[in-house]
């Protein structure tokens, strides 16, 4: 197989795919190494293909009509109610931003569009005993929400705010 037909599968199964596909995955169907397909991955996105990277693998971005950014401030162990009260209302996390002392804007994709994605978020947390960016900034880090209409976006914050966790300056 040509690396331009191997560049063109891998293109087709992201746009048809409902979940994230790893690197490793496509890695061992096309019989080539992980480095490869991250190589790939690269020159399609050069090529302007909307691929992102998230922790669970490649995938299409995917584009809806309404964004906004909310500030957030929580504990680690709110993570997932966090999480949960957004995508309850239908709308998605696209990432997570802090402000760093020393690094100045740290961001990482997330895209989160509901509570199964959510599960897996944290179960990969877990297993890789990872950390949340917002623990380098005292719990207070920004995401953009997605959703299709702003009443989403609304209830979203709606939600956030009784909770505590919506940031507001003291």
């Amino acid at each position: 197989m040509t690396k331009k037909n191997r560049k063109m599968l891998i293109k087709e199964q992201l746009m048809g795919a409902k979940d994230p596909i790893k690197a490793s995955d496509f890695a061992e169907q096309f019989d080539v190494s992980r480095q490869t397909i991250v190589g790939d991955i690269a020159l399609l996105r050069a090529q302007g293909e909307q691929i992102i990277s998230t922790s669970r693998g490649y995938e299409y971005e995917q584009v809806r009509d309404f964004e906004e950014i909310v500030v957030c401030r929580h504990f680690p162990d709110q993570a997932e109610q966090e999480m949960n009260l957004i995508v309850a209302e239908g709308v998605s996390i696209k990432d997570v931003t802090i402000d760093h002392p020393l690094y100045g804007q740290l961001s990482g994709q997330m895209r989160i569009n509901n509570r199964h994605d959510v599960r897996q978020f944290i179960q990969h947390m877990r297993e890789s005993k990872g950390h949340l960016l917002s623990e380098l900034t005292g719990g207070i880090h920004s995401h953009t929400l997605s959703a299709d209409s702003q009443a989403e976006l609304k209830r979203a914050k709606k939600q956030l705010e009784i909770s505590g966790i919506l940031y507001h300056e003291v």
